[in-house]
């Protein structure tokens, strides 16, 4: 693929935007993470809450099962948001797909805090809960794709991956908030009143954000890539025909890079905890207090190694990634296993090695698509990888660990997530400093050679 941008490609985006409309454009993208983690988070910590509220006393286990499969239901409908939002992105613009999405997902939270319990209005109260959460999972298919490529087109050409890598800092601050409200709740109410009204406040919360959000999103102009594809008239009008036959090699690069980031994620800053507490005798105290602080590391190195990209490439910051995930993998669960301190020694380098990943991937994948198929790319191949190999942690290891009686089974696990990764980053070029827009997204539609 050429890396060349043609005369009036470089006319219409080579203006660079001022500070004040930068900063926009990042809030603008990252925003909307923030609120879909800070619901994440929220539902997560008060799922036994929940349970006894929208299901049938009676049977808690059961209870706490059915939140946390209408949990994993809301990442299954997520691919079937991606193939709607993402090539929607390509047609109408980031900027309406964005703001579309946030409006559904902030709609739909402010809904569950406003929802009648299981002793009001029946079986209509659990049914209703699946519904928003479909809801809330079916635009959060829709929000990666069209921030990523909206942060990737928007931020100047040699500090992409450092405009990127904020994305990834909206994610951790909403997860972050949203243990932090759940703290405040647990210490400040009551189980009678936690249970009566106060799990509602960090959904009711969301609302407000989200409208911020909107409003954001609502007055920032599109990327300049995209007004250029709609000024040349050259905005793709079956972008997912056009991505399935001309990208088919782009779709599993990024797939096996965004496989190799959602594992590690869910196995350091939330499968974490429980493996502590259940396998390791930690205290859920000293549980949490690792995954904020590896939370915490990870909103300074993580916009660090965005900007180490910038200047000496994807390649080496991603691929060293991948290689050092491979190695200290087993070896940082086998610390975690001699008490506390290795336990702490051992999150920590793998949060670190996380943070290189978060750093780097979006971008990365961002700047392997052309532009007319780069929103659905992106939405296709980070949902798809989230619903298989994301919400699926938890059970899996769990599983996995009764199966063979050995604690070390998360290991291996990150140990293959980090081979399929290594895999699709040795096939992939390098692209940092690129333009974004090139000759063949001028062309039309048109078939690879």
């Amino acid at each position: 693929m050429t890396t060349r941008e043609s005369a009036p490609a470089r006319e219409l985006t080579e203006t660079i935007a001022d500070p004040a409309t930068l900063r926009r454009s990042v809030a603008a993208g990252a925003v909307g993470v923030f609120v879909h983690w800070f619901d994440w988070a929220a539902y997560a910590y008060l799922a036994s809450t929940i349970a006894s509220v929208f299901f049938p006393a009676g049977n808690a286990t059961a209870g706490l099962l059915a939140v946390f499969g209408v949990f994993a239901v809301s990442f299954g409908i997520r691919p079937v948001g991606a193939l709607v939002f993402g090539p929607l992105g390509d047609r109408i613009g980031r900027k309406r797909t964005l703001s579309i999405v946030i409006f559904v997902m902030s709609g739909a939270t402010l809904a569950i805090g406003l929802l009648p319990d299981y002793s009001t209005i029946g079986i209509a109260a659990p049914l209703l809960l699946v519904f928003l959460r479909l809801l809330q999972g079916f635009a959060a298919g829709g929000e990666f794709g069209s921030a990523a490529s909206f942060l990737a087109e928007f931020a100047p050409r040699r500090r992409r991956g450092f405009g990127v890598s904020w994305l990834e800092v909206g994610s951790l601050l909403g997860f972050l908030a949203g243990s932090f409200v759940f703290l405040l709740l647990s210490v400040g109410l009551s189980d009678a009143q936690l249970t009566s009204w106060g799990w509602r406040i960090p959904f009711l919360i969301a609302a407000p954000l989200g409208i911020v959000g909107f409003v954001v999103r609502n007055k920032i102009e599109d990327t300049p890539e995209y007004r250029t594809l709609e000024a040349t008239d050259n905005v793709p009008r079956s972008p997912v025909r056009e991505l399935f036959r001309n990208n088919k090699k782009q779709l599993l690069q990024a797939a096996g890079l965004m496989t190799m980031m959602h594992v590690p994620f869910y196995a350091v800053l939330t499968y974490l905890v429980t493996y502590e507490t259940d396998y390791l005798g930690h205290s859920a105290g000293n549980a949490a207090l690792l995954s904020t602080v590896i939370s915490l590391v990870g909103l300074v190195l993580v916009p660090a190694f965005g900007r180490l990209s910038d200047r000496v490439g994807r390649r080496p910051v991603l691929l060293g990634a991948g290689i050092a995930l491979f190695v200290l993998a087993t070896p940082a669960y086998l610390l975690m296993r001699t008490g506390l301190a290795g336990t702490w020694i051992g999150g920590l380098a793998l949060g670190v090695v996380l943070s290189a990943i978060l750093g780097t991937y979006a971008v990365w994948s961002a700047e392997i698509f052309p532009t007319r198929t780069r929103q659905g790319g992106l939405s296709i191949a980070y949902n798809l990888t989230a619903a298989l190999f994301a919400g699926t942690v938890p059970y899996l290891m769990t599983v996995l660990i009764s199966a063979t009686g050995s604690t070390l089974v998360p290991g291996p696990y990150l140990m293959v997530a980090a081979v399929i990764g290594l895999i699709a980053a040795f096939s992939m070029r390098e692209t940092a400093g690129n333009p974004l827009l090139q000759e063949e997204d001028l062309a039309g539609e048109h078939t690879e050679a």
